[in-house]
């Protein structure tokens, strides 16, 4: 399959700059006919059955835009990607020599002791040659120790970084949005669920619920669930190659628990549906599935899942999620579980009603048909 069979055509006035209220935003459903397609988020809960369970991802963003200065006094943007395990650490092998951790045996998501190393995207790169200090105002310094290829840089902090992240890093809003982060970007960009630091970009499907929303659901008797999944900067990597399963997905960490499991198991005994809140929990439930031969069990792991149309789920039936950009994985993944053509029809829709595309934008509501 073409990368470009997944391209649409945008207004750039349709992605939004700024969030709207929580439970204020429009929801596409999908598999309505005329008007009923056109609904609010605030409606969801009459468009789940009682005995639905909505898994969400609790993953909580870190302020990991941070910026420093050369001993030159240049200024340099530095964007913490994800802390290096410590058996991974120059202290313990050089960093040639590491390994990406396995499917399925990665360490714990909670580092009970904060790593000094980490994998950083450097802007200008050019400026950031191994051995160069960088220091940050009024908090710690980084020597930079290595480029990779993938254009990420090692870095060595000289004392943990995570004490003085809430004071001296920001927002990391992704690309598409064209404004510095603001005070109340901290409080929007983070889902009222947001439990475990370790993402750099919000799984945008969940900034849409308030806690009189998710009360609502409850009142129904819809179930909720959370799992991890630490979303990392792959998920704005483009892909570029022409034929899109020769694209390679960045490794994100997932984590589900014991009482994740057993809700879905049970829901799933009882003859509902499993609802997921944004496709990061598509592909936390979906390379849990693959790990244990369909069923969902307690275990954690690093993937690199490509999901895309002919992709066999095991796992959901229902997705809660964004606009997602042209030619992106995100979109794949959508049109796996639905079908290529009738989401890009969606899309081509949503554009003529003038719906708001992106992190900060309306939803989708997308159940199983042909991918």
């Amino acid at each position: 399959m073409l990368t470009r069979d997944f391209d649409f055509e945008l207004p750039e006035e349709l992605i939004a700059q700024r969030a709207l209220p929580r439970g204020q935003s429009r929801l596409l459903v999908l598999d309505a006919e005329g008007e009923d397609r056109h609904r609010l988020i605030a409606d969801l809960p009459q468009l789940l059955q009682p005995g639905d369970l909505l898994v969400v991802n609790d993953t909580r963003v870190i302020p990991a835009r941070l910026f420093a200065h050369r001993p030159t006094g240049g200024k340099v943007e530095i964007l913490l990607v994800e802390p290096v395990p410590r058996e991974s650490s120059s202290s313990e092998r050089s960093a040639e020599g590491s390994e990406p951790a396995p499917e399925g045996d990665a360490p714990s998501l909670e580092r009970e002791v904060p790593s000094l190393e980490w994998e950083v995207l450097v802007k200008p790169g050019r400026k950031a040659r191994p051995g160069t200090i960088l220091q940050l105002p009024d908090g710690p310094s980084l020597e930079i120790l290595s480029k990779g290829d993938d254009g990420r840089h090692r870095a060595r902090f000289d004392q943990p970084i995570e004490p003085h992240l809430e004071r001296l890093g920001h927002v990391p809003l992704p690309p598409y949005i064209k404004r510095p982060d603001e005070a109340s970007d901290h409080e929007r960009y983070q889902t009222v669920f947001a439990r475990h630091p370790g993402a750099i970009a919000a799984p945008t499907a969940g900034l849409h619920f308030s806690d009189e929303l998710l009360q609502q659901l409850e009142d129904r008797g819809i179930r909720r669930t959370t799992v991890t999944l630490h979303v990392g900067i792959g998920t704005f990597k483009p892909v570029t190659a022409e034929l899109a399963h020769e694209h390679v997905m960045d490794r994100e960490r997932w984590r589900v628990s014991e009482e994740a499991a057993e809700a879905i198991r049970s829901t799933r005994a009882a003859g509902g549906r499993i609802v997921a809140v944004g496709t990061t929990v598509v592909r936390t439930l979906e390379s849990a599935a693959r790990a244990s031969g369909g069923e969902i069990l307690p275990g954690s792991g690093n993937t690199d899942l490509f999901i895309r149309p002919g992709f066999p789920f095991q796992a959901v039936d229902l997705l809660l999620t964004n606009f997602h950009l042209p030619r992106s994985t995100l979109l794949m993944l959508v049109s796996a579980l639905a079908g290529r053509e009738r989401v890009l029809d969606a899309y081509r829709e949503a554009v003529e009603r003038r719906y708001r595309f992106y992190s900060y934008g309306d939803a989708m509501l997308v159940g199983r048909g042909e991918g």
